[in-house]
């Protein structure tokens, strides 16, 4: 995990205004992450992911000859405190884009009450709900993160390849939570298995052993399919264990951080197994990324969606170097014709020659760190997932696959 000291917030209303006067030639992008709440150890990883980003344009020329203008806020992982905060970089700070927010239940109302209304492009880089697919946005959400309609069909399959037949399912009431639920219970159902219950659970409670009860008696389930974020899902584990509920666990893409694995110990961690979102082995722009921050940050921590954050900023970038104005609409409908084929394949780092092929009037194509980020009519990315377990206290990776494979 980086410990590196990173900070979110800005300056009063009028010093701020002042601030995007003085740089209307800049594209201003708006990082809505959560620095507090559940979800703050994905909130600092992606910061960085998207910082690289932005250092790495600026450091060969900038957008239309400019630099990026980075501006933040805290989501907290609350919806209200994430509209809140789109709100005050929409209108305080004019960004141009946003990237964020992580959460689909923060995500999914910022784009209904931010960015459709004030027409600002918003680029997800962990929302994965199914619902976001058909969410009238009016065409102004993308995501860099494949939806959980396939990561459920994912799980499924890792499941099965690690021999669980019988499984329960708790999942965290929100879109998210239900969206992931409901695409893995589908998809292990179609592969002849059995979820023997299934139930939600509100964030912030003292106890779940009540959810936890009610999932585990009936049908011998193996072990706990568990759908979350590690503040409540370090709770929710040790009450299993506690109460000898469950010895087994499932986890999702929002459990896969070090934080789950410190706070509950190694000898009950080692064995669970998991997926998330992750480019497919061997590829040069994902092997590039590492790198590149690694050389900036240290060793890239095991939680997903800081590549995927960082693709969002270079389709932002080239979209408004496409359209060749700082318009919120224009890079909007910019943003499939940089990031799909047909056009030379660009990759992370290739900032100044994209620059370069777009001036003399050709298509760019890019293919990220995350991996394809192919924009389809939705809004959506395909996905590659890794199917991971922890051993001996770490968190590694097994293959990495596309789902039905």
């Amino acid at each position: 995990m980086i410990r590196g000291v990173w900070k979110i917030g800005v300056a009063g209303a009028l010093s701020a205004a002042v601030a995007v006067g003085a740089q209307a030639e800049e594209l201003r992008i708006g990082a809505l992450v959560p620095t507090t709440g559940d979800l703050q150890v994905y909130g600092e990883t992606s910061y960085n992911g998207i910082r690289l980003a932005v250092e790495e344009i600026n450091e060969q020329g900038g957008v239309l000859g400019n630099d990026i203008r980075l501006r933040s806020g805290d989501t907290q992982t609350s919806p209200q405190a994430g509209v809140d905060a789109a709100q005050r970089l929409a209108t305080v700070e004019g960004v141009h884009a946003f990237v964020g927010a992580l959460s689909s239940g923060v995500t999914i109302p910022v784009a209904q009450s931010v960015s459709r209304v004030e027409g600002i492009p918003q680029i997800s880089n962990a929302s994965t709900s199914p619902v976001i697919t058909d969410l009238d946005d009016d065409d102004f959400l993308f995501r860099t993160t494949p939806s959980d309609a396939f990561q459920g069909v994912a799980l499924a399959q890792i499941a099965k390849d690690e021999g669980y037949e019988n499984l329960a399912v708790l999942y965290i009431n929100n879109d998210y939570g239900l969206g992931l639920a409901e695409a893995f219970e589908a998809g292990f159902e179609d592969l002849g298995l059995n979820v023997t219950g299934m139930a939600a659970y509100e964030p912030g409670q003292a106890s779940y052993r009540g959810e936890l009860r009610r999932v585990a008696r009936g049908g011998n389930p193996e072990a706990l399919v568990l759908i979350g974020y590690p503040e409540n899902g370090q709770t929710i584990i040790r009450q299993a264990l506690e109460g000898g509920f469950f010895e087994r666990f499932v986890f999702t893409d929002g459990l896969r951080s070090p934080e789950m694995i410190s706070a509950i110990g190694a000898e009950h961690m080692d064995g669970t197994i998991g997926s998330a979102p992750r480019a497919m082995e061997g590829s040069e722009a994902a092997e590039y990324f590492r790198e590149a921050y690694e050389a900036a940050y240290g060793e890239l921590p095991p939680q997903p969606f800081i590549d995927s954050a960082y693709d969002a900023v270079y389709l932002i970038a080239l979209a408004a170097q496409r359209a060749g104005v700082l318009d919120r609409v224009a890079i909007r409908d910019n943003l499939r014709a940089v990031a799909n084929p047909p056009g030379e394949v660009v990759g992370p780092g290739d900032w100044a020659r994209a620059v370069e092929l777009l001036a003399a009037g050709q298509e760019v194509n890019y293919e990220g760190a995350s991996g394809s980020v192919d924009l389809d009519e939705n809004g959506d990315v395909p996905g590659t997932f890794a199917h991971w377990r922890v051993e001996g206290g770490e968190i590694r990776d097994i293959r990495v696959f596309a789902p039905g494979d």
